[in-house]
C-alpha cells in the first residue's frame, strides 16, 4: 500500500501545491518526477533536488511524456485556464493509469477531464479531483514545504456511479500518507462550500486592500486586523480569478449573502443607538468564530464505501488512514457540541 510501499508519481505543475507535492512524496518514499512548463521552474527544482537529503530526493523530467510514462499516479498542478492542454498531453502519451489534481474548483475540472482525457481512448485513465486547502499567498517553486499539508483537510471528490471506489481509496492512502485528512465530497458540494470559505474570502481581502491604500493615514496605521483580514489579497491575481471566475455560479450566491448581512450592519449604523444595534449582527460572527475550529471526535472505523463516505464528509469529518484491506477506512467526525446552560 502506499504507506508501506515506493510507487512512482508524476507531479506536472511545479507552483506552492505541486512542488510542495513533490517534496513530500519524495521525503515518503517514493519515487517522484516532476515537470514545469517553464524551464526556470525545472532548473530551480532541479537544483533543489541536487540539495536535498538522502531519500528526499526527485527527478525533473524534460517533458510531460517523460514524467507521466509508467507513473502509478499523476498528480497535475497548474491553473484551470491550462488543464485542458495538459490533459492532451497526458492523454496523447496514452496514460491509463490514476490522475488527480489540486485545482480550487471541481465541476469545471470534471467537464475538462471528460473532453480532454476520457475522449480519447477507449481505455482511460481513471480520475479522482483534488484539492488541498493548504494554499498560501505565496507562491512558486521556492514557496514550497514538504510539510505543508499535515494536518491540512484534503478535498477527494467522490461521484456516485461514476468515480471508482478503489481509485479513491488508492489517492486516499497516498494523501493521508502525507498527513493530510480527507474529506469525501462531490464536486459541486465542494465547489460551494469553497466559494463561502475561500473564494469569497479573497474578494472581500482585494476589496479592503484596494480600499484603504486610498487613504495614506490609514495604510500607514494599519496592523493586525488589517494585516489578518487581507493577507490573501498578496495571491496573484490571475490565480485568484482562475478560481473565483471557474466557480461563479456559487461564488455569486455565497457573496450575495455576504453583501446582505454586510446591509444589516450599514443598517445598523444608521439607527439612533448604533451600538446596540450592532451587538446581535456582530454576536452571531463571533459565536461562529469562537467555535472554529470543530474539535474532532473519537477515531472510528467505517465501511469503505460511497453512501458511508459522502454522508462523513457531509457531517465535517474526514478520514485519516485507509485499511491495507480497502474494506475499511479510519474516520473522525466532529465532537458533539458541549451542552450550555
Amino acid at each position: 500500500m502506499w504507506q508501506s510501499h515506493r510507487v512512482r508519481l508524476a507531479v506536472i505543475g511545479l507552483g506552492l501545491i505541486g512542488g510542495s507535492a513533490l517534496r513530500a512524496f519524495a521525503a515518503a518514499g517514493h519515487r517522484v518526477f516532476g515537470y514545469d512548463a517553464d524551464p526556470a521552474t525545472r532548473a530551480t527544482a532541479r537544483t533543489a533536488a541536487a540539495r536535498a537529503a538522502t531519500g528526499a530526493r526527485w527527478q525533473v523530467s524534460p517533458t510531460v511524456r517523460d514524467a507521466v510514462t509508467d507513473a502509478d499516479l499523476v498528480l497535475l498542478a497548474v491553473p484551470l485556464p491550462a488543464l485542458g492542454q495538459v490533459l492532451d498531453q497526458v492523454a496523447a502519451v496514452g496514460y491509463t493509469g490514476l490522475v488527480t489534481d489540486v485545482t480550487s474548483v471541481k465541476e469545471p475540472v470534471r467537464q475538462l477531464v471528460d473532453r480532454h482525457l476520457h475522449r480519447l481512448h477507449d481505455r482511460t485513465a481513471g480520475f479522482v479531483g483534488g484539492h488541498p486547502m493548504a494554499g498560501r499567498e505565496t507562491s512558486g517553486f521556492t514557496a514550497a514545504d514538504p510539510e505543508l499539508f499535515t494536518g491540512c483537510s484534503w478535498v477527494l471528490c467522490l461521484e456516485p456511479q461514476v468515480t471508482a471506489i478503489d481509485d479513491w481509496l488508492t489517492v486516499a492512502a497516498a494523501v493521508t500518507g502525507l498527513g493530510a485528512r480527507v474529506v469525501p465530497a462531490t464536486a459541486g458540494e465542494h465547489d460551494r462550500a469553497v466559494a463561502a470559505i475561500s473564494h469569497v474570502p479573497h474578494l472581500l481581502a482585494s476589496a479592503l486592500a484596494a480600499t484603504a491604500v486610498t487613504d495614506p493615514l490609514a495604510w500607514s496605521l494599519a496592523a493586525g486586523s488589517f494585516r489578518d483580514g487581507t493577507r490573501v489579497a498578496a495571491s496573484r491575481p490571475e490565480l485568484v480569478a482562475a478560481m473565483c471566475g471557474g466557480n461563479a455560479a456559487a461564488v455569486r450566491s455565497a457573496l450575495d449573502e455576504v453583501l446582505a448581512a454586510l446591509s444589516v450592519a450599514r443598517a445598523a449604523l444608521d439607527a439612533a443607538e448604533p451600538i446596540p444595534a450592532l451587538v446581535p449582527w456582530l454576536s452571531t460572527g463571533n459565536a461562529a468564530r469562537t467555535d472554529w475550529p470543530p474539535t474532532p471526535g473519537r477515531p472510528l472505523e467505517l465501511p469503505a464505501q460511497p453512501d458511508a463516505l459522502l454522508r462523513l464528509g457531509r457531517a465535517g469529518g474526514w478520514v485519516s488512514a485507509v485499511a491495507d484491506d480497502r474494506r475499511t477506512v479510519t474516520a473522525v467526525r466532529p465532537a458533539p457540541a458541549e451542552p450550555t446552560d
